[in-house]
């Protein structure tokens, strides 16, 4: 695949770059509308901070207290002394396995679905850890709930997961949604990603690459499969139809990419392509970012 693009517009990768103050826990709340950074994306780990001015949580926990605090540090800013909840989509422990540690750093609930409950306490006891998860909140698909002054709704997605959830959150008028870990795009889901002015998408896989990839045939199945992980090509898709992707986007992140499968100038160029190719009066006027496994990326300010 080229990299060129003649005569299509141009979408910038945007590098991790240094926390503004105001997104680092500063006094004025008032600069903080909503307040994204992406700690870390793919199938090593997996974690996210929203803030507003009084609400802080953390989606999926997939990185253990030392590497969370690392990523701060990257970002030039510390741990947040206090978040309010955390949020998990589903059980893999590339979203999961800092549940416990985080929880106890923090002292705050859990939210999840009840089957994905189970099935992390499960994988706790198999591990032989000392400590399981101490405050649990069941959230449902479809329920809407609040925590602080973010609204919050789960809605489930196709994945090879015991309950996975993908989320939409709403604050101070601004809409954030945050979807990895999904074989296809059902209509419910395409639903939710409409209007949101900050959209983290799964754009897991090249499918040559995963074809010719060093994966045995059987995972290789399984992430091409409808319970399985979105291609670069059912993103393309999406991203090129104006009337399933309305492009309101200030910021659209591709995320969850693998390090064996995809790269990050493939990925990009597949979105381009296919954000060049919509017609005029729908054209995309955000920015399109890809978030990395290694390296946090952020923080948005919305």
């Amino acid at each position: 695949m080229t990299s060129s693009l003649t005569g299509a517009p141009q979408f910038a990768i945007i590098l991790p770059i240094a926390a503004r103050t105001s997104c680092a826990g500063g006094d004025s709340e008032s600069r903080i509308p909503f307040c994204v950074s992406i700690l870390a994306s793919g199938s090593s780990g997996n974690a996210t901070l929203l803030e507003t001015g009084r609400t802080t949580l953390l989606i999926d926990a997939g990185l253990g207290r030392k590497e969370m605090h690392r990523r701060f540090e990257a970002l030039g800013r510390p741990c947040p002394a206090r978040v309010d909840a955390i949020l998990i989509s589903h059980e893999h422990s590339d979203h999961s396995s800092g549940l416990a540690q985080m929880q106890r750093e923090w002292g705050c609930p859990a939210y999840l679905t009840e089957p994905t409950h189970r099935e992390i306490l499960k994988m706790l006891r198999d591990a032989g850890a000392k400590r399981m998860i101490e405050r649990v909140e069941y959230i449902h698909a479809g329920a809407r709930l609040e925590i602080g002054e973010i609204e919050i709704t789960p809605f489930s997605i196709p994945h090879d997961a015991a309950d996975p959830v993908g989320y939409a959150f709403r604050a101070n008028g601004v809409k954030v949604v945050i979807v990895t870990d999904l074989g296809y795009l059902p209509e419910l889901v395409k639903h939710h990603l409409r209007e949101a002015d900050c959209l983290i998408l799964e754009s897991n896989h090249d499918l040559e690459m995963l074809k010719v990839g060093p994966y045995p045939w059987y995972i290789k199945q399984r992430v091409m499969s409808r319970t399985g992980h979105l291609s670069n090509a059912i993103v393309s898709e999406f991203l090129a139809d104006a009337e399933l992707f309305d492009a309101r986007a200030r910021h659209l992140v591709l995320a969850h990419i693998s390090e064996k499968n995809n790269a990050p100038y493939i990925a990009k160029i597949c979105a381009e392509q296919a954000l060049a190719s919509r017609p005029a009066e729908s054209a995309f006027r955000g920015t399109l970012h890809i978030a990395s496994q290694h390296t946090p990326l952020g923080p948005f300010e919305l």
